[in-house]
């Protein structure tokens, strides 16, 4: 993800980098596989998979800001492909390539720097622009546009859900009164009517995180696609293949975590019933780390702070195809 080749004024830090890719087992033997970057961004975590493949290896990377596009077709590598769309669509992708185990795949969850700083996409309110906030500006509705015309029930729902907001029912009625004064069309604007509705706030933390956190988490329907993201990485992982996933609020981490623990797991048997050990059920995957940035790391880079990185592994006879 390192610094946008697009939008040079704008940089961005890969969170856990060096970490992320040693998840992988990127060495020996497998450094000659094939792997996935579910989330290119600005292209840090690829280029360093990059450098640790052997000549035979592959890397297919996914995003669906066209801006990270941009930035991945200005590597030039055989052993390279970029996929403009989001890593939901993994296993069709694959397919296509002819592709059908992988040995590793890397999510990243954060919205990178370039997004959040450039106010022309809508992701911050602490510059103005247009509420837009769509990771593919080439594709389905902005925020304006949903705010604009949803009920003042599904409003309030996915603030509360999505931001995990106690003043969701407030703002949602604040911002159903205020688009019918004048369209909500600007990040300015939602912050101002957040910030009205909302009485009190965690000590340093804006009125209006929450909201512009679910409202983003909605449009781009991130959770959705994490659930089926994870299921298609599973699905496509080789024995002893690696699944890393990078989390940054406690929503994806909860989906990520459950989703692990739910394949590391085996219902077990009556204890009274006469079943071989060699006949008992095994775990689909094993849980191998759980990690935090450095305290060097958030220090130079305060956006990391919130990183949760979890590793899974899957077992040899985990239904192997």
């Amino acid at each position: 993800m390192s610094t946008s080749q697009v939008v040079p004024e704008f940089q961005h830090r890969t969170v856990m980098l060096e970490e992320a890719v040693a998840g992988l087992l990127l060495d020996g033997a497998r450094a000659d596989g094939v792997y996935v970057d579910g989330t290119f961004g600005r292209g840090g975590h690829s280029r360093l998979i990059l450098e640790k493949l052997g000549a035979k290896g592959r890397l297919i990377a996914f995003d669906k800001d066209p801006q990270a596009i941009a930035a991945a077709q200005q590597i030039v590598d055989p052993r390279f492909l970029i996929v403009h769309d989001s890593f939901a669509t993994m296993e069709s992708a694959l397919a296509a390539q002819g592709v059908g185990l992988v040995d590793g795949v890397l999510l990243d969850l954060g919205i990178s720097s370039p997004q959040v700083d450039d106010a022309a996409r809508g992701f911050s309110f602490r510059a103005d622009g247009p509420l837009d906030m769509r990771m593919d500006t080439t594709r389905g509705i902005s925020a304006a546009q949903w705010l604009a015309s949803e009920t003042e029930e599904n409003i309030e729902k996915v603030i509360r859900n999505y931001g995990e907001e106690r003043f969701a029912f407030q703002i949602a009625k604040a911002i159903v009164a205020g688009r019918a004064v004048e369209p909500i069309s600007s990040t300015r604007q939602l912050a101002a009517i957040v910030a009205h509705a909302v009485k009190t706030r965690e000590k340093g933390k804006d009125p209006a995180t929450r909201t512009f956190q679910a409202v983003r988490i909605f449009i781009n329907q991130e959770l959705e696609e994490l659930e089926i993201g994870l299921q298609q990485a599973y699905a496509r992982l080789a024995p002893q293949g690696r699944l890393a996933v990078i989390s940054f609020h406690s929503l994806e981490d909860r989906i990520v975590k459950r989703f692990m623990a739910s394949k590391a797991k085996v219902a077990q048997p009556d204890r009274r019933l006469p079943i071989r050990a060699i006949d008992l059920p095994q775990p689909e995957m094993i849980l191998i780390s759980k990690a935090k940035p450095s305290a060097e790391e958030i220090a130079a880079n305060p956006r990391a702070r919130s990183a949760v990185m979890r590793v899974a592994q899957r077992l040899p006879d985990a239904g192997a195809r």
